[in-house]
């Protein structure tokens, strides 16, 4: 049998560095996101998040959080309003 080799590197398997922090989950991504919301985020933990965040899980994170402060803006100006 013939043993196939794949030099591709998003088949590598994990290397284990340990000046590379883990990839973040999704709560965490959705923590920064919304630390980011307001704006204030200290120097260590935004440098942290640029290592470990995954770009898409903030894409994703960050369009959740919009769409809930909007209907939430959207809900509390009905109840003002009374309709």
């Amino acid at each position: 049998m013939i043993a196939m080799h794949n030099d591709d590197p998003r088949h590598a398997p994990p290397h284990n560095d340990p000046a590379t922090p883990p990839r973040a989950g999704f709560l965490a991504t959705l923590r920064a996101v919304l630390w980011s919301f307001i704006g204030i985020r200290r120097r260590h933990d935004y440098e942290h998040d640029t290592r470990s965040l995954d770009p898409r899980a903030v894409v994703v994170a960050g369009l959740l959080a919009g769409l809930a402060f909007v209907l939430t803006l959207v809900a509390v100006a009905r109840m003002v309003v009374g309709s």
